[in-house]
């Protein structure tokens, strides 16, 4: 992201105020920079649209939340015992599929068929900030030396198989998520696809989109079917997210050759878990691994974002209203077909 004149004086600014901090805020900053203080500053100043006073207050509430909830230690966190992380990982599914062509990470979330019903919520939210600083501190600064240039975003596949009106059940905390990415990590999405939108989504796109920052609605494209033939286009075949691999195959169940980067088994999330224990073990002798979730606090909601919860809720109940209030959306038409 090239800088303006402005944003070279706002980003002088923002130095001067990090050099006044005292230390436990300058070594998150560090944490969170990996290297790249400048195009970090600019993701803030982006998600303020270019605002000082708004990205300078953005940044400082960052690092204070950071520190008062030791976020640099989240990745010594394990989810202990591992039968409680693999009922984690069966209820919150995501992992990372691969790369794109440009080097960016590919996210794949199976957002219709997460029950996050299996732990408590401390834990689901535990486990989203442990996945995205395991990005930031691992996972970027690996793709940015294999690909020999900075690479400070990725890309998010959604998949939408299964979304039910039951899914109602969960908006707080996918909201309690969404609040916690915008406020402490911005600007970290290039592009989320939707793939396998049943109609449900559909109805919910309409009157959300309007809603949307314009520099948000152009990050989201709904694309047809599952997608594979415009993913294909920014990653190759061996990245595409299972749900993805077989048109028509629409689940984020269907895997091939064990390519399922939900499971716990996969590659990338034993790599995680490996990592966490790792850091926990070198702490080990300091202080022994407790069971127990990590209690993160969670920054108030943005009013904007409240609406748009608050308006696909409205609009959750007004299709369960017309289809007699069923759990699911089986008999309703998808993509308007």
């Amino acid at each position: 992201m090239g800088t303006t004149a402005n944003q070279d004086q706002a980003i002088k600014q923002f130095q001067s105020i990090i050099d006044q901090m005292d230390e436990s805020m300058k070594n998150t900053y560090q944490n969170m920079h990996q290297g790249y203080p400048t195009e970090t500053l600019e993701r803030f100043l982006k998600a303020r649209d270019g605002n000082v006073a708004k990205a300078h207050k953005m940044l400082v509430d960052c690092l204070e939340w950071r520190v008062q909830n030791k976020i640099d230690d989240i990745l010594s966190k394990p989810i202990i015992p591992i039968n409680l992380y693999r009922a984690v990982r069966d209820s919150q599914l995501l992992g990372l599929s691969g790369y794109s062509k440009e080097g960016l990470p590919i996210i794949a979330i199976g957002a219709g068929l997460s029950t996050f019903d299996k732990a408590s919520v401390h834990y689901y939210v535990q486990s989203h900030i442990q996945i995205n600083e395991y990005r930031d501190r691992v996972i970027l600064p690996i793709a940015t030396k294999k690909f020999g240039r900075h690479i400070s975003t990725c890309l998010k596949v959604l998949d939408m198989t299964g979304l039910k009106l039951s899914a109602l059940n969960h908006l707080k905390l996918l909201t309690t998520m969404s609040t916690i990415d915008d406020l402490n990590y911005p600007e970290k999405t290039e592009i989320y696809y939707i793939v396998n939108a049943p109609y449900i989504f559909s109805a919910c796109w309409k009157v959300v989109k309007p809603l949307l920052q314009e520099r948000t609605r152009k990050k989201i494209q709904v694309l047809q079917g599952c997608g594979r033939d415009e993913l294909l286009k920014v990653m190759d075949y061996s990245s595409l997210p299972h749900f993805c691999r077989k048109e028509g195959s629409g689940s984020s169940k269907n895997t091939e050759n064990g390519s399922n980067c939900f499971s716990a088994d996969h590659e990338f999330h034993q790599q995680l878990y490996n990592h966490i224990k790792q850091q926990a073990e070198l702490l080990d002798s300091i202080s022994p691994i407790k069971q127990g979730s990590v209690h993160v606090g969670v920054p108030d909601t943005d009013p904007e974002d409240a609406k748009i919860a608050k308006t696909i809720e409205s609009e959750f109940h007004r299709l369960g209203n017309l289809n007699g209030r069923s759990n699911s959306v089986n008999g309703l038409k998808v993509d308007g077909n």
